[in-house]
C-alpha cells in the first residue's frame, strides 16, 4: 500500500509542470510523509456544478497546474464534441495565488486543441468575465477564482456560451471528458497563439452598468467601500464615477488585491469580523451606507447606520437587500420575472405577487436563477444579486452596488433610509425574519450523518411550532429537480437543510413570518421573530446532532 502510494506520487511528480508543486511533492516523498500523500492521492478533485474548488498544493486532490491543465483539456474535448471546434473561449482570473498561471495554462490548452482563446487583461471581477462571454460571442468562459474561500484555496468556474454557469448534464459530461484525458505529455500546450484582451472589454462592461440606473435618478448617497483585498476597487470606483455618485471612501487596508487576505480570517463579508475595518472607517467618515464586495466582486454586502446596535452600524442580511432591490425595481415600474433560490426569503414572492409580476423559485445557485425564462431580477440570500440579466447572467456585485446606492439616494432625498423601507415592507407583507445555522466541519461524515439522522427522524416541532410538512428534496418536487436537501414547513416558518456545494459546511436556512398590525407593533414583531429563530436554531441543532 505504502509502496503503491509512493509510486503514484512519483508518477504524478514526473509530469508536474510547476517547479513549486514539484518541490513540494518531492519533499513529501523524500520525508516519507504517507499521511499527507494519502490525503493528496485519495482520489481526484471532483468537477461539479461549481467547476473545481480546493486547496492549493501538489497532487490530484489539490488545485494545481496539472489539475487545471486536465480540466481545460476535458472542457476543450467537450466543446469540440458539441461542434464548437474553432469557437472562442474567454478566460478571466482573480488575484489569488496561481490564478494568472491557471488562466494562462487554460488559454494554452484551448489554443492547442484548435479553439480560440482570449484572456482578460488583468485580474478583474467575475461579472466582467460573465459579461464578456456574450459580448464577444464566445462558446464558453472560464473564471479562475475561489470567490470568498480562505487564502489557501483556488477554483475554476465554467460558463457556456449563454453566459450562465454550467448545470447538469453538461457538468457530468465535462467531468467524464476530464477523466478521459491521458498523460499530460499528450495535451498540446503552445507557448503563444491566444489573445490578451485590452481594456475595451472592461469599458464595454462599464458602459453597460449605466443601464441598471434610472435616467435622472438622485445620485447623492455617500458610501464607504471595501473590496475585501479582492479585485473590486478599480471597477467599482470607475462605475460610481460614470454614474455620478460621490466617490466612495475606501477601506484603505483592504482596497488593493492581496492573495494573503491579511486583515480577515475569511474574506467573506458574512463572516464574523470581516467588516470590522469597514465599520471603523464608517464611524470616521459618517457615510449613508457601507458597500462591500467579496474578493471576486460577484457578491455585494450592505451595512447601514443603526443606533440600536453596538458600534452604530448593522450589516443587512442578504434577504433584506434582496427585498429592498426588488421593491426599488417595482417602484421603477419594471416588468418581467423575479426569481430566487429556495433558500432565500419568501418575501420576494409576496412583493412580486402584489406588483403583478412573475415569480419563480429555483435550486440553490445562480446557475439555476440565471436560466429562468423572462428573468428581470434574481437574488440569493448569500449576498448575490442579478440586476441586469441581459448584460450579466450571473450575480454581479458591481451593478448590485450601483442599484442599492441609487435606492439609498432616492430615500435620502425623501428624508428616509433603507431601514425605513424595510419597515414599510414588514407592514405590507408581514415581518420576514431570516437566519442561518451554518456548521463548518473537518470531517465530511459529520454532514452525511446529520442529513441521515434528519431523514430517519424528522422533527415534529421546532421552537414550539408544529412541522406541517417535511420534504426530502433528493426526490425532486413538482417544480424542482432532485437536490440533496430537506425542507420543513412550520406554522409561520420554514427551514431548509443542505450541504454546501462549495465549502465543507452544513447549512440550515431559517425563516419566520410574523404578522404586523401597525408601525407600533414592529419592535414586538422583531423581538418575536428573533426569539423564534433562536428557538428553531437550538431545536434543529439538537435534531441533527450537530
Amino acid at each position: 500500500m505504502q509502496h503503491d502510494l509512493i509510486a503514484q506520487a512519483r508518477t504524478w511528480l514526473a509530469e508536474d509542470p510547476d517547479p513549486e508543486t514539484r518541490d513540494e511533492l518531492g519533499a513529501l516523498i523524500e520525508a516519507g510523509d504517507t499521511d499527507e500523500l494519502a490525503a493528496r492521492f485519495a482520489g481526484t478533485l471532483q468537477f461539479g456544478t461549481a467547476g473545481l474548488r480546493g486547496e492549493l498544493g501538489a497532487g490530484p486532490m489539490r488545485m494545481n497546474r496539472s489539475v487545471v491543465i486536465r480540466a481545460a483539456a476535458g472542457l476543450a474535448a467537450y466543446l469540440k464534441a458539441q461542434g464548437q471546434d474553432g469557437g472562442l473561449v474567454v478566460i478571466g482570473y482573480d488575484a489569488r495565488y496561481k490564478s494568472e498561471d491557471f488562466a494562462r495554462d487554460t488559454a494554452a490548452v484551448m489554443t492547442g486543441a484548435g479553439l480560440r482563446a482570449a484572456v482578460l487583461p488583468r485580474p478583474l471581477p467575475t461579472p466582467v468575465l460573465a459579461y464578456a462571454i456574450r459580448h464577444l460571442g464566445a462558446v464558453a468562459g472560464v473564471e479562475v477564482t475561489a470567490s470568498h474561500n480562505p487564502p489557501r484555496d483556488n477554483g475554476y468556474k465554467v460558463y457556456l456560451g449563454d453566459g450562465s454557469q454550467i448545470v447538469p448534464p453538461a457538468d457530468g459530461e465535462i467531468a467524464a471528458a476530464i477523466a478521459a484525458v491521458g498523460p499530460l505529455a499528450g495535451v498540446v500546450r503552445p507557448e503563444d497563439g491566444w489573445e490578451t484582451l485590452g481594456e475595451e472589454v472592461l469599458e464595454a462592461y462599464l458602459a453597460r452598468t449605466d443601464a441598471v440606473l434610472a435616467p435622472g435618478s438622485p445620485r447623492t448617497a455617500r458610501t464607504v467601500y471595501t473590496a475585501m483585498h479582492g479585485v473590486g476597487t478599480s471597477v467599482l470606483t470607475a462605475a460610481f464615477a460614470r454614474a455620478g455618485f460621490p466617490e466612495p471612501v475606501l477601506v484603505t487596508e483592504q482596497a488593493e488585491p492581496d492573495p494573503a487576505f491579511p486583515t480577515v480570517a475569511f474574506p467573506n463579508p458574512e463572516e464574523p469580523g470581516a467588516m470590522d475595518l469597514a465599520f471603523a472607517t464608517a464611524r470616521r467618515a459618517a457615510p449613508d451606507l457601507i458597500v462591500a464586495n467579496d474578493p471576486d466582486a460577484d457578491r455585494c454586502a450592505v451595512a447601514v447606520p443603526d443606533t440600536s446596535v453596538e458600534g452604530g452600524w448593522r450589516m443587512l442580511r442578504g434577504d433584506e437587500v434582496g427585498a429592498l432591490l426588488a421593491a426599488h425595481l417595482v417602484e421603477r415600474g419594471v416588468s418581467g420575472v423575479f426569481a430566487e433560490s429556495i433558500v432565500s426569503s419568501s418575501l420576494l414572492g409576496r412583493i412580486a405577487e402584489k406588483a403583478g409580476l412573475g415569480y419563480e423559485e429555483t435550486l440553490t445557485g445562480f446557475k439555476w436563477i440565471a436560466r429562468v425564462d423572462g428573468l428581470r431580477y434574481g437574488y440569493e440570500e448569500a449576498l448575490g444579486y442579478c440586476v441586469d440579466p441581459e448584460g450579466v447572467r450571473d450575480k454581479d456585485g458591481i451593478t448590485a452596488a450601483l442599484l442599492v446606492v441609487e435606492l439609498a439616494s432616492v430615500l435620502k432625498e425623501q428624508g428616509r433610509t433603507l431601514l425605513d423601507l424595510l419597515d414599510d415592507l414588514a407592514l405590507a407583507h408581514g415581518l420576514h425574519a431570516t437566519d442561518q445555522l451554518s456548521v463548518r466541519v473537518e470531517d465530511l461524515t459529520v454532514i452525511a450523518d446529520a442529513m441521515a439522522r434528519l431523514r430517519e427522524q424528522p422533527p415534529t416541532a421546532l421552537a414550539g411550532l408544529a412541522v406541517t410538512s417535511a420534504e426530502d428534496l433528493s426526490r425532486g418536487t413538482a417544480s424542482l429537480p432532485p437536490t440533496d436537501g430537506l425542507r420543513y414547513q412550520l406554522e409561520g416558518a420554514r427551514v431548509i437543510v443542505r450541504p454546501s456545494g462549495t465549502e465543507p459546511k452544513l447549512k440550515c436556512y431559517l425563516e419566520v413570518v410574523v404578522p404586523v398590525a401597525d408601525a407600533a407593533s414592529l419592535p414586538a414583531a422583531r423581538a418575536r421573530g428573533a426569539e423564534l429563530l433562536a428557538g428553531i436554531k437550538r431545536d434543529l441543532a439538537a435534531a441533527a446532532g450537530i
